[in-house]
C-alpha cells in the first residue's frame, strides 16, 4: 500500500470521528450560548477555560506527542515488546507525577494567572473573581487529559487512531450532560460547566486503556526514570513545549487584550474560534497526525524522496479543503452564526460580534493547517528548535498587530491579528525548509492550489448571489434550508470546478471520504 493512500486511510479514520466530535462540540456551544449568551459568565467561563485548557494544546496535540512519537517509533524498531512497554509505563508514570504538581501549582496560582492573562478583567471584581474560582476548580483537567496525550502517543505510533480520535466526542457529551442536568440545580449554573470538564478528562483517559491493553501497551507504575528514551524525549520535548507555549501565547495575547474590551468579546473570539476549527479539526489535524508516524518512519529509513513526497502530498489535500472552506466562512460567516447560536441568551449582537471575528479568522485556515504540517516536518526530524525560533517571531508579530489593529477594528482587528500572525509563520517554515531540503513538490503545490482557489472563488461568485437573492428576508427553517442548499451549490460546484480544471487531489479526496483502511484504526 502507497504510503499516500495510507496516509489517506488513516486521516478518514481520524476525520471521521472528529467529524462526530465537532457536531457534538456545536451542539455544546450552541447548549452554552443558548444558556450563558456571551455576557458576563461566558466571558468568565472561557478564560478560565482557556487557561485551564492550555496542557492539552502543550501535551495532547502539541509538545509530548509530537516529541514522543519519533523517539517512540524509533524504539520500537530497537525494543521487544516488553522492553517497549517498560518504556511507555515509565514515560507515564514520570508524567503523572509531573502533571499532579503543575495541577496543584495551577490551583494554588490562580489569581496570580488570572491577573496576568485578562486583566482587563479587573475593572469587574465580581467577573474577575468569578474566573478564579472557575480557573482554580478547573485546574485538575489537565493532569487528566495530559495523561491522555501520552496514551494517544503510544496508540498512534501503533498506527491507532480511534480510541484518540473518539476522545473529544466523550468531552462534548460531558459538557452537553452537565448543561442541562446539572445546572438547573445549582445556584450558580456556571459551575456545572466545570463538573462537565472534569468528568470530560477522566472519561478521555479511560476510553485510551482498554485499546492499550490490546496491543499489549497497558501503562503499569514504573520509576524507572534512567531510560535513555526518556532523556531524547525531553531533550525534544523542552524546545517544543516552548514553541508551542509561544504558540499559545499568541492566544493568551489576543485573550489580555480583549478582556479590556466591551463585555463579550472574549466569547465572540471563542464561538469564533471554534467554528474556524471545525475544518482544521475534521480535516487539518487529521491530516497531520496521520502523517507524522508516516515521516518519522522515512526519516528512520532514510527515505528522503518519499519523505518530500508525504510532504507535498500531504499539503496538496489539506490545501484543496481549505482554500473553499475558507471562502465558504467569508461568504456565509453572518448566516452560519445566525443559524447555529442566535437563540436564547444570544442575541442579533452577540451574533454579528461573533461573524466579524469569523470573518477575520477565516482567512487563516490555509496558513494554519499548513504550518501544523510544516512543523510536523521539523518534529519528524527531531528538530524541535528550529518551529521554536519561527513561532517566537510570529508571536512577536501577532502583538505588534494585535496593538495596530484593536482600535480601528476592536475584537475584529485582533482576530486578524491571528491570522497574519499565521501567514507570517507559515511563510518562514517554507522558507526554511525549501533552503533545507531544496525542491519538495512546492512548484505542485503551489498549481494545484491556484486551480484549488479558481475553484473556490467561482463557487464562493455562485454561492454569493444564492445567498444573497434569497436569505435575506428569510427565517427559521426557511433560513436553515436555504443555507443547507447554498451549501450544497458551493461542494457540487467546487468539486464539478475540480474536476474540470483536472485537480488530481479530487480522487484521494474520495478516498478520503469513502474508504475505510483497516489498518489506520
Amino acid at each position: 500500500m502507497s504510503n499516500e493512500r495510507r496516509i489517506t486511510g488513516a486521516a478518514s479514520v481520524i476525520s471521521a470521528l472528529t467529524a462526530v466530535s465537532r457536531v457534538l462540540g456545536y451542539i455544546r456551544d450552541a447548549a452554552l450560548a443558548y444558556v450563558f449568551g456571551a455576557g458576563l459568565l461566558a466571558d468568565a467561563f472561557f478564560m478560565a477555560f482557556r487557561i485551564s485548557n492550555l496542557l492539552r494544546r502543550l501535551v495532547g496535540e502539541g509538545a509530548l506527542t509530537s516529541s514522543f512519537i519519533p523517539i517512540f517509533t524509533d524504539e520500537m524498531s530497537r525494543r521487544d515488546r516488553a522492553a517497549l512497554k517498560a518504556l511507555a509505563s515509565s514515560v507515564f508514570t514520570l508524567f503523572a507525577l509531573v502533571l499532579a504538581a503543575l495541577s496543584i501549582i495551577g490551583i494554588i496560582f490562580s489569581r496570580e494567572i488570572v491577573w496576568a492573562m485578562a486583566p482587563g478583567f479587573l475593572s469587574d471584581p465580581g467577573k474577575f473573581e468569578l474566573t478564579v474560582s472557575l480557573t482554580r476548580w478547573m485546574f485538575p483537567y489537565m493532569f487528566f487529559v495530559g495523561l491522555m496525550g501520552i496514551a494517544m502517543g503510544v496508540l498512534n505510533s501503533h498506527k491507532h487512531f480511534t480510541a484518540p480520535a473518539l476522545s473529544p466526542v466523550l468531552f462534548n457529551l460531558s459538557i452537553i450532560a452537565s448543561i442541562f442536568a446539572i445546572a438547573p440545580f445549582l445556584d450558580s449554573p456556571v459551575y456545572a460547566l466545570v463538573v462537565g470538564v472534569l468528568a470530560g478528562g477522566v472519561f478521555q483517559l479511560l476510553l485510551q486503556f482498554p485499546f492499550m491493553g490490546k496491543i499489549g501497551m497497558l501503562p503499569r507504575p514504573s520509576f524507572w526514570f534512567r531510560d535513555s528514551a526518556i532523556r531524547k524525549i525531553f531533550a525534544l520535548m523542552g524546545p517544543a513545549a516552548f514553541g508551542i507555549g509561544v504558540y499559545q501565547l499568541n492566544i493568551f495575547v489576543t485573550m489580555w487584550f480583549a478582556s479590556a474590551l466591551q463585555e463579550g468579546a472574549v466569547s465572540y473570539l471563542y464561538y469564533a474560534g471554534r467554528l474556524m476549527e471545525l475544518p482544521l479539526g475534521v480535516f487539518g489535524v487529521s491530516v497531520t497526525t496521520a502523517v507524522l508516524p508516516s515521516l518519522s518512519e522515512q526519516v528512520t529509513r532514510k527515505d528522503w524522496e518519499g519523505f518530500k513526497g508525504s510532504l507535498s502530498f500531504a499539503v496538496r489535500i489539506v490545501n484543496f479543503v481549505m482554500i473553499p472552506a475558507t471562502i465558504g466562512l467569508l461568504v456565509l460567516s453572518y448566516p452560519i452564526i445566525e443559524l447555529l447560536f442566535r437563540r436564547g441568551e444570544f442575541t442579533s449582537a452577540d451574533a454579528a460580534g461573533t461573524a466579524t471575528a469569523l470573518f477575520f479568522y477565516a482567512f487563516g485556515l490555509v496558513p494554519v493547517a499548513i504550518a501544523r504540517i510544516l512543523t510536523s516536518v521539523f518534529y519528524s526530524l527531531k528538530d524541535t528548535m528550529t518551529p521554536v525560533w519561527i513561532a517566537l517571531v510570529a508571536f512577536v508579530f501577532n502583538a505588534l498587530f494585535c496593538y495596530l489593529l484593536i482600535g480601528p477594528l476592536g475584537h475584529g482587528g485582533l482576530a486578524l491579528a491571528t491570522t497574519l500572525a499565521a501567514i507570517v509563520n507559515c511563510s518562514i517554515l517554507f522558507v526554511v525548509l525549501r533552503r533545507k531540503f531544496g525542491r519538495f513538490g512546492v512548484i505542485g503545490m503551489l498549481a494545484s492550489g491556484l486551480k484549488s482557489a479558481g475553484a473556490a472563488l467561482v463557487m464562493g461568485l455562485l454561492v454569493y448571489s444564492l445567498a444573497f437573492a434569497t436569505m435575506d428576508e428569510a427565517d427559521g427553517v426557511v433560513k436553515a434550508i436555504l443555507l443547507g442548499a447554498c451549501l450544497g451549490v458551493g461542494v457540487i460546484s467546487y468539486v464539478a470546478l475540480s474536476r474540470l480544471m483536472g485537480v488530481t487531489e479530487l480522487a484521494f479526496l474520495k478516498g478520503f471520504l469513502f474508504r475505510s483502511d483497516k489498518k489506520a484504526g
